[in-house]
């Protein structure tokens, strides 16, 4: 059994402690509970904020990849109208290239958006749920 500190002193056994010194000691541990908690939210919050902002830079990149691709595609028809020569074909496989390259990228950005969502710190509230849980156990048992 580990010993449990409150204004300096070692309780040995909470059994034996006098219901101040209880008090004290809960109030410690509660008080250290919360601020641990408050930390496991903040790196929760921060990773998934991390992939937010990944997701909305890949679909930005997708969105100036793609005005590139219709550009092009505007080249392709210009090109096609101009002359009937191979130049347009040229044109139409970048274009083509661009297009499917803006896809690619704007599906990887939708599973980054989809891996920070929801954006509530699911580890922390469940970690909180099991502390009450526990600590309702423990007062319940005490009580009985």
């Amino acid at each position: 059994m580990t010993d449990q500190r409150t204004n300096g002193r070692i309780l040995a056994d909470p059994a034996d402690a006098s219901t101040g010194d209880l008090v004290k000691l809960a109030a410690e541990q509660i008080s250290r509970l919360v601020r641990d908690e408050l930390q496991l939210a903040r790196v929760e919050i921060g990773g998934k904020a991390k992939r937010f902002g990944t997701g909305a830079g890949l679909f930005g990149a997708a969105g100036v990849i793609a005005l590139y691709g219709v550009a092009t595609l505007v080249a392709t028809v210009i090109l096609l109208l101009a002359l009937v020569l191979p130049a347009w074909a040229a044109a139409l496989i970048v274009a083509a290239v661009l297009l499917a390259l803006a896809g690619v990228m704007a599906l990887v950005g939708r599973g980054q958006f989809r891996a920070a969502t929801p954006a509530t710190p699911g580890q922390t509230l469940d970690s909180v749920k099991a502390d009450v849980h526990a600590v309702t156990d423990a007062v319940r048992k005490r009580g009985h």
